[in-house]
């Protein structure tokens, strides 16, 4: 395994420390952003205020905010139907079968998108597997749901070694 196919381009604290300068000065027209505990906390499926000004002000800017998760259509649509979000549903992370297909539907090329994720070993991985950048964020709860506890004890055996190999990850409020 080679632990550079986890290391993200950046780390920031939340998805919404993401400001559209930030990203238009990145050339990124669009955000792929990963559903549970990135966009919403999987336990709170009507968002944050300040997850609803973030959504807005990119919107705003011509930014387009995708949600690629590997959860279910009925729980993907649920979740983001209420705030107008573009999505695609069975992503299938680490594999780059939802990146790919967000990127030819919607007609981004590989250096205007964005792959936003709570998780080396999905969010983080699939990008690096899909040629894009790459941004992990903390996650917004700390307990998660039962299939996501397994890839978090994988991914503290990974931190190790990126630690290990180029010091620990440090979240920045901004890219």
């Amino acid at each position: 395994m080679a632990i550079e196919n986890y290391m993200p381009d950046f780390a920031v604290e939340a998805v919404y420390d993401l400001t559209v300068q930030s990203l238009q000065e990145q050339g990124i027209k669009a955000v792929l952003v990963d559903l549970d505990n990135t966009l919403i906390a999987w336990n709170n499926p009507d968002g944050t205020a300040e997850m609803k000004q973030w959504l807005h002000d990119l919107r705003d800017a011509g930014i387009r905010i995708i949600v690629v998760s590997n959860n279910t259509p009925k729980r993907v649509k649920r979740a983001v139907e209420k705030f107008d979000i573009d999505y695609v549903y069975w992503a299938l992370k680490p594999f780059t079968l939802g990146i790919n297909r967000a990127m030819k539907h919607f007609h981004y090329e590989k250096d205007q998108v964005v792959m936003v994720g709570d998780q080396l070993m999905t969010d983080i991985r699939a990008a690096h597997r899909a040629g894009i950048r790459s941004i992990l964020v903390k996650p917004l709860v700390q307990h998660d749901s039962i299939k996501t506890q397994i890839n978090r004890a994988r991914e503290r055996r990974v931190m190790r070694k990126i630690a290990e190999k180029y010091g620990p990850i440090t979240y920045k409020k901004g890219i």
